[in-house]
């Protein structure tokens, strides 16, 4: 049976062809073969058990927040987490699924007087991918506010693992290697002031639209903080700033972004990547290394 007839035959969403620039933050990507959308885990194991049975690559994706996707696009299947979609609060515990957005489970933790997620309000991406990456911001990140996650690991098995076995790290965590996929995300947080929470949740809104080029498709930042240094620091001394290659440039806003600043191809951003990393380590001696995930067909 073909994956197309799978689908029909399981009333599963799809789509053929699928622009995968319409389903990143960087608004970059070529077609995927086959675009799935799962919103429950038996679907989301009904989908992975035929892909493994017939051989296709696949790849799982949040808010296409942190990827740069290729030209040629993705062979096999994207599967979509986005309908993975539901909170639920209980006391001082918030548990979202993989596929919701930062800034809707932080608004969820306002409403109902919780404090601890503050610094993730205007992080782009889903909660699954925050917590893939261990994303983090103004001092706070994922492992300070995580409990527990539900996973779906590559035996197709549905686990809960505890935060001390996700082995969360800099913009890295267990995800990366041991092949689970994320399903939803327990945190635990504490009872506070409501005025206090949307003061400081404003702050940080404030304080990211004055200094990050939010006005263009971007990933967010581009590489990782490299040990005692700032990526964007060591980018702006080398006066890097506004530097262009087709449509991409660094932002001259914040050196640390590289922005699809004109229908920028995904070629374009990594050539322009690459300029930035041989600069900055012949002048300063620091190996940039992308936070970008890059995806695709080469």
């Amino acid at each position: 049976m073909s994956f197309y007839q799978f689908c029909i035959d399981n009333k599963i969403p799809f789509k053929k062809n699928e622009m995968m620039k319409n389903h990143t933050s960087f608004k970059i990507g070529g077609k995927a073969d086959y675009f799935v959308e799962c919103d429950c885990a038996e679907c989301l194991k009904k989908v992975l058990a035929e892909l493994k049975n017939s051989k296709m690559p696949y790849l799982v994706l949040g808010k296409g927040s942190n990827l740069l996707v290729s030209d040629k696009g993705c062979r096999g299947a994207v599967i979509s987490l986005a309908g993975f979609d539901k909170i639920t609060v209980e006391n001082d515990e918030i548990v979202a699924g993989a596929g919701e957005s930062l800034a809707k489970l932080c608004v969820a933790a306002l409403e109902n007087s919780l404090t601890g997620l503050e610094f993730a309000y205007g992080i782009p991406g889903s909660v699954g991918g925050a917590l893939y990456m261990n994303a983090g911001a103004y001092g706070g990140e994922m492992s300070q506010v995580v409990v527990s996650a539900t996973v779906l690991d590559k035996d197709g098995n549905i686990n809960e693992i505890d935060l001390s076995d996700m082995e969360l790290g800099y913009r890295t965590s267990i995800f990366k290697t041991n092949g689970s996929i994320i399903l939803s995300v327990k945190f635990g947080l504490k009872k506070g002031d409501k005025a206090e929470i949307k003061a400081q949740m404003d702050d940080y809104m404030d304080r990211r639209k004055s200094k990050q080029p939010l006005e263009f498709p971007s990933a967010g930042s581009t590489f990782k903080r490299p040990v005692g240094h700032f990526a964007g620091a060591l980018i702006e001394k080398n006066n890097l700033k506004g530097l262009r290659v087709g449509g991409a440039m660094v932002s001259e806003k914040h050196a640390g972004f590289v922005i699809n600043y004109d229908n920028a191809t995904a070629n374009d951003v990594r050539e322009l990547m690459q300029k930035v990393k041989d600069v900055v380590l012949q002048n300063d001696g620091v190996e940039l290394e992308p936070e970008v995930i890059f995806v695709g067909e080469e």
